[in-house]
């Protein structure tokens, strides 16, 4: 898929963030959008945006992603309207992190039913359609780098990535013979609105030491128009593996051919992050 001209995408979670940024790109590629995002203002004023600066906005509705009846009626309507798409995004995603004994099963829920379930159901209502058509295509899932790390305090986040990396391990072969790319996007740290409001349950995001590491963080995280660059220079190019930074795919290699230094790199961050743990509130989270 050299160019993305005329090409119908689907984009989950488009009104912010990569998601936004990603569709602004493929709006400027000449690309046919179908957006959806749960925020319908944003969404409302996206379309509008890209509409107004000549892009081609097909359809857009929002919606939550982890209601498989409200993905379906949306995947029927534009199935009905503009038939089968040709590029399938699944972008859209939350976070909660947190320690073991503060995590609750609400919390493992919500994150499995949105940034895994979410994208089964978009996959189940797109790829059939886009199979029986025989016209190939691309699915891209972003996963994260906490789908290929232990990062410390993100179990329930991370089941939900090292599952949708699984899904996508498996459909790189299996759409193969259909002439579907599939591409795994690895993000590292990238500065979305997601860095200020992400769930950190048990911890005052008030705390002077928790905003310094998320300033931290910021310091070193890639704008989400980057990874959108990313994103698409890859579906191009017909990658399974997307990274976002350098770090990531040095992660990867030491884990893969270094395991102790893999192992160190996570002490190392584990003892950081339950440093600030310690600090704050005298040793207890809240």
């Amino acid at each position: 898929m050299k160019s993305l001209r005329d090409r119908v995408c689907l984009v989950t979670g488009a009104a912010s963030g990569i998601g936004r940024a990603t569709s602004e790109l493929l709006a400027a590629e000449g690309a046919k959008l179908c957006l959806t995002d749960i925020n319908r203002m944003s969404l409302d004023a996206l379309a509008q945006e890209l509409t107004e600066k000549g892009g081609q906005v097909l359809f857009y509705r929002a919606l939550d992603v982890s209601d498989p009846c409200a993905v379906q009626a949306f995947a029927d309507d534009i199935h009905k309207e503009h038939g089968c798409v040709d590029v399938v995004m699944n972008i859209a995603g939350i976070s909660t992190w947190g320690t073991i004994e503060n995590l609750e099963l609400t919390h493992w829920n919500q994150i499995i039913e949105v940034n895994l379930l979410g994208p089964v159901h978009i996959i189940h209502a797109f790829l059939p359609p886009m199979i029986k058509a025989g016209r190939g295509g691309h699915l891209v899932n972003v996963s994260s780098a906490a789908g290929l790390f232990g990062l410390p305090w993100h179990a329930a986040y991370s089941a939900s990535k090292f599952g949708l990396r699984g899904i996508s391990e498996v459909l790189r072969f299996d759409l193969r013979q259909h002439g579907i790319g599939v591409s795994l996007v690895c993000p590292g740290a990238v500065d979305t609105g997601l860095v200020k409001t992400i769930n950190v349950v048990g911890v005052d995001r008030d705390d002077p030491d928790v905003q310094a590491l998320t300033r931290r963080f910021q310091r070193h995280a890639k704008t989400p128009e980057h990874a959108a660059k990313k994103i698409i220079a890859g579906v191009k190019k017909n990658r399974y593996w997307i990274f976002t930074s350098l770090d990531i795919r040095l992660g990867v290699l030491a884990q893969r051919f270094c395991p102790l230094l893999y192992e160190g790199a996570m002490k190392w961050l584990s003892r950081i992050v339950f440093k600030v743990y310690k600090d704050t509130d005298n040793g207890s989270l809240r």
